[in-house]
Parts: structure tokens; sequence; C-alpha cells
């Protein structure tokens, strides 16, 4: 029986004094937004288009909006906004709807689907958590050799895998090494470097190859449908890593100058870790599997990738997986991120409608006088607007909108698709100011260590450098792999 003296609500109950209409409106907000988009984009759909667009070109252009602003604004997901731009090309007439949907058989698609499941083998069967532990506990012999070793794993990691699962994977090693070596949150630098190691490792690790992130095969997929221009694996690698190498080497040494270590041995978390990896035991059946199967499918990309395509082999790779029962689909479920699928199919279906109804053309010329007429000029500006939208939004979405753009850029002044590509892609990964900008950063900053002010004040320095480093690399080492400006 309760006590009458005692309080029946936990918390004290709050009136909202406003009056009802105020009320009602402060809850519906985002209906009313959502309402307004469609009227306003339904009043932009009936007006005459402008000279030298065709009304498909102008429908396109509406439609393109609102998906951006449906992208920036966050309403919707924004797989859910990607699939309901592509319902609407038919519907509105602006392509067929056979060319429309026959977009979900682009070969990216089924490059990521297959990259997310030897991705998901590699953390489920936790070979990564393996290969994490016994690096760290091999080369962390000190504070600086330690924080490097988090540091490089994670790039290196991101080469193979998503920079998002690598972060998530990440975490809680880096999160029991801190507790073992009682680092204070709030207090310890050292706790921050890292942390910091982890999230700004992954960002440029990231941008290294194909399997980082989404942005890399979608950006890809968009240069092959509106050109019929493909990037083996191998070519992207190594224009990519023109500025990973040296950008691993700078990002660390401005770590260790905003972070310095604040303690002189870290002997408490090596023997940590090597107690984990004693009670983890040898490495099992499905590990090894997975570790032949991972090397075998990216040998492939690199010698055959041009011949069979990057999603065959990707494909291939998933299949003998689940040949050999490494993986279940039950589990493959939990780990792939369909939203991101679901996303490219649609994403590239708009590009494409923009690109064939002549609708990115016509907005490239519109804007020249904007423009400057050097390239290099150009690409210092794309690129500029990438590094800096992708603090905001998704770098999907970064790629998806300025894809054609570029792609229109590159009709109008004879720039080489695959130098726009590349202006685009690799700016769209190098998120470090904002937790929002990237997973990575996000998981990083929910470890109480960080403040927004850690990150955001070195995130500006190490952007700038990788704009720059990214500009000098097109002007001067590009051109020796065959990418002219």
């Amino acid at each position: 029986m309760t006590n009458p003296q005692e309080p029946i609500f936990d918390k004290p109950i709050k009136y909202d004094n406003r009056p009802l209409w105020l009320i009602v409106l402060d809850r519906t907000a985002r209906y009313q937004v959502m309402v307004g988009l469609a009227l306003v984009a339904a009043i932009l759909f009936r007006l005459t288009p402008p000279e030298g667009l065709s009304a498909e070109g102008y429908h396109a252009l509406v439609l393109f909006g609102a998906t951006v602003f449906l992208w920036v604004s966050g309403l919707l997901p924004i797989a859910v906004t990607a699939l309901l731009s592509m319902v609407m090309l038919p519907l509105l007439g602006i392509m067929e709807a056979k060319k429309t949907y026959a977009m979900f058989g682009n070969e990216s698609v089924f490059f990521i689907l297959g990259a997310f499941i030897l991705a998901a083998a590699m953390t489920g069967t936790g070979i990564s958590a393996r290969l994490a532990r016994a690096m760290l506990a091999k080369f962390g012999k000190t504070p600086v050799r330690l924080a490097l070793t988090v540091f490089l794993l994670s790039a290196l990691l991101s080469f193979v895998m998503s920079e998002h699962a690598v972060a998530a994977m990440m975490f809680p090693v880096v999160s029991e090494i801190a507790t073992a070596l009682r680092l204070e949150k709030g207090s310890s630098s050292y706790g921050r470097l890292l942390f910091m190691s982890i999230a700004w490792g992954c960002i440029i690790g990231g941008i290294a190859t194909f399997l980082g992130g989404a942005r890399a095969p979608l950006a890809a997929g968009m240069l092959k449908e509106a050109t019929g221009l493909h990037f083996s694996f191998l070519e992207w690698t190594t224009a990519a890593c023109m500025i990973v190498i040296p950008l691993l080497a700078i990002g660390f040494i401005l770590l260790l100058k905003f972070f310095p270590p604040d303690l002189r041995d870290v002997e408490d978390g090596r023997k940590f870790l090597n107690r984990k990896r004693l009670e983890s035991g040898k490495m099992g059946y499905d590990e090894m599997l997975t570790a032949v199967v991972m090397v075998a499918t990216v040998t492939c990309w690199i010698l055959l990738g041009g011949k069979t395509g990057l999603a065959a082999i990707a494909i291939l790779g998933a299949a003998a997986l689940f040949t050999f029962k490494v993986v279940s689909w039950q589990k493959i479920e939990e780990y792939v991120n369909w939203g991101i699928i679901l996303m490219y199919g649609g994403t590239i279906a708009l590009a494409t409608a923009l690109e064939k109804t002549g609708a990115a053309v016509w907005v490239v010329r519109k804007g020249m006088g904007v423009f400057p007429q050097s390239q290099l000029a150009i690409i210092a500006i794309i690129s500029l607007v990438a590094i800096i939208l992708t603090e905001c939004i998704s770098h999907a979405a970064v790629v998806a909108i300025l894809m054609p753009i570029g792609m229109g850029l590159c009709q109008t002044i004879g720039m080489d698709p695959k130098v726009m590509t590349l202006t685009i892609a690799l700016p769209a990964g190098l998120a470090y100011c904002l937790p929002m900008g990237t997973p990575a950063t996000a998981i990083s900053y929910a470890s109480g260590f960080l403040k927004s002010r850690d990150i955001i004040i070195s995130g500006c320095v190490i952007m700038a450098i990788s704009w720059l480093l990214f500009l000098a690399s097109v002007l001067f080492v590009w051109p020796m792999l065959g990418l002219k400006i």
C-alpha cells in the first residue's frame, strides 16, 4: 500500500500555458513544412519551363530541388527520400517506368551489397576484433606507439570495411584500454588522443578504396551511367592514396600537437589486451575462411576487376561465405545497411534523369558566368563545396547532389569526367569538424572524453590541409596517372 505522503509521480507535472493554436502549430511543424514543400513544388510544376529547357528537364530540376531539401532537412530518411524521388520520375512523366526501375540493376548497387556482406562476416566472426587486439598488444609499447597503432589500424581496416563499421568495432576495444589505464573523462588528454585517432583514422582511410563508404561506388556508378567510363579498383585506389598516405602522416602529427599524451607508460593496457587475446583462444575455422575469402576477393578486384566488374567479384566472395556456412542470412540482416542500398537505386535514377533530359547541362550553361574558365579553379570550387557540404549532410547525398552538375560541367568545358568524379567523391568523405558529419566522429564523441571544441578546432585545421593536399595532388600527381586537367 502506497504512503499517502509520497508523491504519486516521480517528476512534477509541467503545464503548457500557451494558447491552443500555438501548441497545435508547434506540434505539427514537421507536417506544415512538408505540406508547404508539396504546394511549392506543385506551383513550380505548373510554370512554363525556362527557354532552352524541355518540360521533362524542368520537372526533373524541380524534383531534384525538393529531394535536396528533404535530404538537408532530414524530414524523411535519406533512403525513403531517394525512393520517393525515383517513384515520382515516371509519375511526373520525366522518365519511363521501365528505364527508371532498371536503375536498381546498376552494378554499384550489387557491389556495395557484396561489400556489406564481406564486412559483416569480418565483424560477425570476430576476426576484425582479434586483429585489432593483436596489433595493439604487439605494437603499442609506449603511449605514442599505442595511439599510432589505433590510428593506423583504424585507417587500414577502413581500406576493406565501411569506416562506420570500423569505428563501431574499434570503439569498445579502445574503451577497454582507457578503462585499464584508468583514464578520466573530461581531463585525460591521452583519452582524447586515442578516440580522435579512431575518428581521423577511419575518415582518412575511408576514402582510399571503394570499400570505405557508400560515396565512391555511388560516384563510380553515376559516372558509368552518364558517360560509359569506369574506374578499376586499382585506378581509384592509386589516385586516392596519393592523398591518403601524406594525410596519415600529417594527421597523426597534428593529433599529437592538439592532444599530447599525459601519461608515461601503457603497460596496464597491454596486459589487459594480452589477457583478452588469451581468452579468445586460437583463430577458429570461420575466421580463417573469412580471412582467405577476403584476401582472395581484394586480389581479384585488383587483378580482374576491369574485366569482370567489381560487383561480380563481390557477390562471388559473399556467395563463398554462405557456401562454407561462415555466415547466415539472419546475421547478415543485422549488419547490412539496407537503407544505403535502397538509396543507391533512387539516387542513380534521379541523376540519370537530370542527365538524359538535359537539365544538368542547362544548369551548367546558365551558371557558367559564376564558374571561372580555368579547370583548376572549377576543381577547387567544386571540391571545397563538397568538403563543406559533407559536414552537414550524408556523404552519399553530397555525391548525389554534385555529380549531375559535375557531369554537366564536363560536357560544357571538356573536362575529363573521371577527374570530376574524384573531385566530388574524395573531398565528400573528409568530414572532420562536426559529429553529424560522419558516424566515425559521432562514435568517438560518444566516448565522453571529447568536447565539441576539441573536434571542431582540430577538424578545421586538418580539413583545410586535406583540401590543399587534394589540390596539390590534382596539379602535380594525377597527371602522372593519366588524369590530366
